[in-house]
């Protein structure tokens, strides 16, 4: 299976109508950072937000099937559209770790438990 980490830089206090957005549309959980940013005044202007202010940082991995969908419904939730409300973006997970077993990459196969070694 394949995996994606979604990732959303918001204004403090919108974070958990943005979870909420995002369990609609099938994610099951996620984690919460808070932070303030350190961008001079140029960067703030350039992506139309107050980097200085404290931010909560949204992290949520999903497989890569579901990152188009909790990623529009978070936008339209936390109103991305607006100049200043936020920054999402996605990066590829190549291996992960602590989801039920540990999964081999996709071109090895599992050890048996019976291998002989």
């Amino acid at each position: 299976m394949k995996y994606e980490v979604i990732f959303f830089i918001l204004n403090k206090g919108h974070v958990d109508e943005a979870m909420t957005a995002a369990r609609e549309a099938g994610a099951t959980g996620g984690t919460v950072i808070t932070g303030r940013g350190s961008a001079t005044e140029e960067i703030s202007k350039a992506f139309g937000i107050d980097f200085r202010q404290e931010k909560e940082i949204l992290l949520i991995l999903c497989e890569s099937r579901l990152r188009t969908d909790i990623m529009s419904a978070i936008s339209k939730k936390a109103g991305l559209s607006k100049p200043g409300c936020g920054i999402g973006f996605s990066l590829p997970v190549e291996d992960v770790a602590g989801i039920g077993k540990t999964a081999p990459p996709e071109n090895e196969t599992a050890p048996t438990e019976n291998a002989a070694e």
